[in-house]
């Protein structure tokens, strides 16, 4: 016996779930208020590089939960049903269709709180929110 694969025909949501994913590992345990100024970053790092959403979610230099040896990277894998999941999959799909207000005030860079990046050193953050630290570095 072979079993297939039976693939969603809603492509659309594709995007909407992998964003979401993301931005749940990346937050885990997440508020409304950091998966809201995560999803306005990604929002303003489309605005200001012409690159696409898919583009800036495989992007492990912002996002460092994709990368396998990540401690939150186990978190990609929720289950869809969990709560909180939802919850970033509702405010991912504000994002997309344009009704999610700036919230993290320009940001294009985060990390978490209790962490330090070097591109980080000597930048002054904009915004802290829930223990997530947005920066605007500019053109990406």
């Amino acid at each position: 016996m072979q079993l297939e694969l039976i693939r969603n025909p809603d492509e659309s949501q594709t995007t909407v779930y992998k964003v979401a994913r993301v931005i749940y590992a990346e937050t885990y345990m997440p508020t409304l208020a950091s998966v809201e100024a995560l999803a306005s970053m990604i929002k303003n790092i489309v605005k200001q590089s012409n690159r696409d959403v898919d583009d800036i979610i495989c992007d492990s230099d912002l996002f460092n939960t994709i990368k396998s040896d990540s401690p939150r990277h186990k978190y990609i894998n929720v289950d869809a049903n969990n709560r909180a999941f939802q919850m970033c999959v509702r405010v991912v799909k504000r994002m997309i269709y344009g009704n999610l207000p700036d919230t993290c005030f320009g940001a294009t860079r985060f990390h978490r709180a209790d962490e330090m990046p070097e591109w980080a050193v000597a930048r002054g953050y904009i915004a802290d929110i829930d223990g997530l630290l947005f920066y605007n570095m500019g053109e990406q």
